[in-house]
């Protein structure tokens, strides 16, 4: 059968959510620099879309998914990838004239900056990029809705999980940085079963959605648990009366009937430590 579902990058987070649309029964046909690297039963293309246009096999397209990875972060590597890359894919689906019945493109919570303390970033606010690469993301989220108007954005704040164990490593050597600053994170499977979720509902998507677990937690919160977990020493613990930087909302998410498997970073970790 034809391909229904194009995922545009297929990393680990890409990868997840085509499975789980397998697992619906639908058919995918995921581009990635290497198709070898593309899991089964996903259909892999190999292609570089920071240097060419995407020669697409024939299609029964339903679903767009776009999740890119750049490396590094940068704003030459984002625009390359996100902004560039996107739309190559774009130009070589708009030469198949298939119609799209849903398409989401994950992007991050990145884009809303520095926030006066105490704000709570949700969907209403608007975004504030601090930084070049930030700037480029959202630079892709404008040319996402231009070029797909019933596509849906969602901002996924920190991935971990799996391999993505950053936070692990620096409790272990005791260096987690300021424990006042407030921290957000989703676990990866709790990110492709929200993109899933948004693809496959009935009722419409909202053009954007902050796929965030339900609890913003402090930095040394957060070390402190996982040292206790670890059995290594605590950090500094995190102090609320100096506590500043963004805390996320989940709520429109929620709203559409998603559950979080994990959430809270507590939960998270239990079953990523496990894993390893």
């Amino acid at each position: 059968m034809d391909p229904d579902v194009l995922l545009v990058g297929c990393g680990d987070l890409g990868s997840r959510i085509g499975l789980r649309l397998v697992e619906r029964g639908h058919h995918v046909l995921a581009l990635r620099r290497r198709a070898e690297l593309v899991p089964d039963p996903l259909r892999g293309l190999s292609v570089d879309l920071t240097r060419e246009v995407p020669q697409l096999p024939a299609l029964d397209l339903r679903f767009l998914v776009v999740a890119l990875t750049a490396r590094p972060r940068s704003e030459r590597a984002y625009r390359a990838t996100y902004v560039e890359g996107m739309r190559r894919a774009l130009d070589a689906l708009d030469a198949l004239d298939q119609e799209l019945e849903r398409a989401v493109l994950v992007s991050s919570t990145g884009v809303h900056g520095d926030v006066p303390d105490g704000t709570l970033v949700d969907e209403i606010l608007p975004p504030s990029p601090a930084d070049g690469p930030a700037r480029v993301l959202l630079e892709a989220e404008e040319l996402f809705a231009s070029r797909v108007p019933a596509g849906t954005v969602v901002r996924c704040s920190g991935l971990y999980g799996g391999d993505r164990q950053r936070l692990v490593e620096r409790v272990r050597a005791g260096d987690v940085g300021d424990p006042h600053r407030w921290t957000n994170r989703i676990h990866r499977d709790d990110a492709a079963a929200a993109v899933v979720h948004l693809l496959t509902r009935s009722e419409s998507p909202e053009p954007v959605y902050l796929a965030t677990d339900d609890e913003p937690a402090l930095m040394g919160d957060v070390a402190a648990h996982l040292a206790e977990v670890l059995g290594v020493s605590a950090p500094p613990s995190g102090d609320r009366t100096r506590a500043y930087g963004k805390q996320i909302s989940n709520a429109r998410l929620r709203a559409t009937g998603w559950v979080p498997a994990y959430p809270t970073y507590r939960e998270g970790y239990a079953a990523s430590l496990t894993d390893r």
